[in-house]
């Protein structure tokens, strides 16, 4: 019980380190973010993909007021696993960053500069007392110039930049089925259809495709571009 006693000291603020140098309180918010609803981004030979569980079945809750996927700028979009309220405040800063850096700059904000002003604001909250570190693991997929970029950033403040990948709900099989099935030659269409592959596997009978926000931006137009009603349901086929 003593023992107990002492571990659980550790965990009262974010920035004490266990005796084993753990930081409890971020642990706990990487556990947070594996309740929230999964996400699966996609680079492509023509541009780059996400595809976002909402997991909201209520009937009386509008639908486009639960999206899962956000506009960030023309050519960057995101979307994210863990507590969305905490999402929401990260992805408003990136938005303002990338609309500081089109008026100061008059060009597109690199889609690594988003990520690391992400990343570098979760990493405080890791840092100082006083708050509770972002209980939130952000997607961001974009076009650079001419190339696909995909990036996550964790809880911790650690960024890195991917192919494909998955956050969120079952994020360990997501990624083990995309280390098997992912190929660098997929097209948009081929992308989304290895997804929604993926997420029949891991709902079975749960799987509707109502509960999905798809979008993609591709290389030449640089527009984010919304996947619904019919054309979504061809996809899922």
């Amino acid at each position: 019980m003593e023992m107990q006693n002492q571990v659980m000291g550790y965990d009262r603020t974010a920035t004490m380190f266990s005796p084993d140098g753990h930081l409890l309180q971020v642990e706990y918010a990487e556990k947070t973010v594996r309740l929230g609803s999964a996400s699966i981004g996609f680079t492509c030979k023509d541009g780059v993909v996400i595809i976002a569980d909402r997991r909201t079945k209520d009937r009386l809750i509008v639908p486009e007021s639960a999206n899962k996927i956000y506009e960030v700028d023309n050519h960057v979009m995101a979307s994210a696993a863990g507590i969305l309220s905490d999402a929401r405040v990260l992805i408003e800063r990136a938005q303002v960053i990338s609309q500081q850096h089109k008026v100061t700059y008059d060009s597109e904000i690199d889609i690594e500069s988003v990520i690391k002003e992400i990343a570098n604001t979760k990493q405080a909250f890791s840092q100082y007392g006083g708050a509770r570190p972002f209980g939130v693991s952000i997607l961001i997929a974009g076009i650079n110039k001419v190339k696909p970029k995909l990036y996550v950033s964790d809880v911790t403040g650690n960024y890195f930049a991917y192919k494909a990948i998955a956050i969120g709900e079952n994020d360990e099989r997501i990624k083990e089925m995309l280390r098997e099935e992912y190929d660098d030659k997929l097209d948009i269409d081929g992308a989304i259809k290895l997804g929604f592959k993926m997420f029949k596997k891991l709902l079975g009978k749960n799987f509707e495709v109502d509960r999905f926000d798809v979008a993609y931006i591709k290389t030449g137009e640089k527009r984010i571009i919304k996947v619904e009603n019919e054309d979504l349901k061809k996809l899922a086929k």
